[in-house]
């Protein structure tokens, strides 16, 4: 990751779309779906702290709610699901590059790649 992003539980946040670094990180563990007793543990603040952070966010963004706040930083794409950028990495190296370790033969000299069993693979490799 650049140095404009955060990851945090499973979801990956720009600092370019008007949110401080601590605001940020709030919301991503927000959008992990983290009680803010929860938030404030893994960030290493008091609850107080928590809710003054989503709360500037909040206002920031125009939401009313802790679920408006996810929801609007998503749909501005100041948060995405890490899983969904990793899909996305998978689809387009299927798309560009043509591994032939990943071919997976059918009858009749037709040559195709089953997606599901190369992003299998690549999983496994990634793992490894």
């Amino acid at each position: 990751m650049t140095a404009n992003t955060i990851t945090s539980s499973g979801w990956t946040g720009r600092l370019d779309m008007g949110l401080a670094p601590r605001e940020l990180e709030a919301t991503l563990l927000a959008a992990a779906d983290l009680t803010v007793k929860q938030v404030a543990q893994v960030m290493g603040i008091a609850p107080k702290t928590v809710e003054k952070r989503l709360e500037a966010a909040r206002l920031k963004l125009g939401a009313k709610t802790m679920r408006g706040l996810v929801l609007e930083a998503f749909r501005r794409q100041i948060i995405s699901p890490v899983a969904a950028t990793m899909t996305l990495v998978l689809a387009l190296h299927s798309m560009i590059g043509d591994d032939v370790a990943l071919r997976v033969r059918r009858g009749g000299g037709e040559k195709r790649v089953e997606l599901r069993v190369a992003a299998r693979r690549i999983e496994q490799q990634l793992v490894a």
